[in-house]
């Protein structure tokens, strides 16, 4: 089988958009104290209540075209390292479920991969999709809105 690494976003941009870059829309991120249990995409862990975040749009896809969803995403204002842990759940996934989804090389939704998928059971899901060569990358995206959690990526 596959190993796996759960892939947060690149440190770049996320001191860019500290560093008040525009996100997806072109608009400066937000920023305000987390009512707690906010989940940052770059240390995949939490952001505790009375923390400083950033709410921003987020495109994890490096072109615009049709499969290239954008949403909200929250990260923390201060510097955090990012998540460096291969198979190991990252900390902010804590809801019962995620759907996970295979995406191709060209950035593409491969069509049947979705799947909404307990949490306990990400990594064994991603690990059989990998074992498809139409599949380069998985998203684990939150099952009630759809946002980009993080990228699982062959470890």
């Amino acid at each position: 089988m596959t190993d796996i690494q759960f892939t947060a976003i690149p440190t770049s941009q996320a001191e860019a958009f500290r560093n008040g870059e525009p996100d997806a829309y072109g608009r400066h991120p937000e920023k305000s104290l987390s009512p707690g249990g906010m989940p940052c995409r770059h240390c995949l862990g939490e952001i505790t209540e009375g923390e400083a975040m950033l709410l921003l749009a987020y495109r994890p896809f490096g072109a615009l075209q049709p499969y290239a969803e954008t949403g909200p995403i929250f990260i923390h204002d201060r510097v955090c390292p990012r998540y460096e842990a291969s198979e190991v759940l990252p900390p902010m996934l804590d809801s019962p479920d995620y759907i996970v989804r295979g995406y191709s090389a060209d950035d593409r939704i491969v069509y049947g991969t979705g799947a909404v998928t307990p949490t306990t059971e990400i990594g064994a899901r991603a690990k059989s999709l990998f074992e498809r060569d139409d599949i380069a990358y998985v998203h684990v995206r939150s099952a009630r809105n759809n946002c980009y959690q993080c990228r699982i990526d062959r470890g």
